[in-house]
């Protein structure tokens, strides 16, 4: 991917996380591709990605963001960049702001998922898992990248075994492109709603 072959969109930004597995081992062949593809397009429609600032998964898509013209923040679990790169070994290429929650990985999870207008989950572990029950929880419209292996391909059949209030926000998909776009257009209606809702209770006072 060429920097100058994007055109980036000029639109209104979201905060989209994306989440996934450190440890590529596990994913699907193409993994690679995919994430980078997630990362590129969430840049190309003009939006913000967050990442765990971490490798695999997470990595890629900021590389693929990176690469677009996007710009994208990483959320660390250390406390410094030091312990960022000596306590986690973690990379501090290729994000343009990173932000070190000092959380420890269950801590930044939270922090991490809270700052998202949207959550995507692509392959992924426990920590995914984790940070998907969380998406769910703070009632945040969710995407997964299906056929990516790990957690991804386990949330279909993991909702239909325990109640989530939100399951209707769950979109699923195997294509990035498509994932993001659909993702956008409900973060969208959510923000017109609140809008609306702010000018009706302007009106009123």
């Amino acid at each position: 991917m060429e920097q100058n072959s994007f055109k980036i969109k000029n639109k209104a930004k979201y905060n989209f996380v994306v989440s996934g597995s450190a440890d590529i081992k596990i994913c699907c062949p193409d993994i690679i591709e995919l994430s980078e593809r997630v990362g590129a397009e969430i840049a190309i429609n003009g939006h913000t990605l967050i990442t765990g600032a971490t490798s695999g998964v997470p990595y890629y898509c900021a590389l693929g963001c990176k690469k677009a013209g996007g710009f994208n923040v990483g959320f660390s679990p250390a406390e410094s960049e030091l312990s960022h790169i000596k306590r986690y070994h973690l990379p501090v290429e290729p994000f343009d702001v990173m932000i070190y929650t000092g959380g420890d990985y269950v801590g930044r999870d939270v922090t991490m998922t809270k700052a998202a207008d949207a959550v995507i989950i692509i392959c992924g572990r426990m920590g995914t898992l984790h940070e998907f029950a969380t998406a769910v929880e703070t009632k945040k419209p969710i995407g997964v990248l299906e056929r990516t292996k790990g957690v991804a391909d386990e949330i279909r059949n993991l909702i239909k075994q325990i109640y989530s209030r939100e399951k209707e926000k769950i979109i699923f998909e195997t294509e990035p492109e498509i994932l993001v776009k659909k993702l956008i257009k409900i973060v969208a209606q959510k923000k017109n709603k609140s809008k609306l809702y702010i000018k009706n209770k302007k009106i009123k006072k």
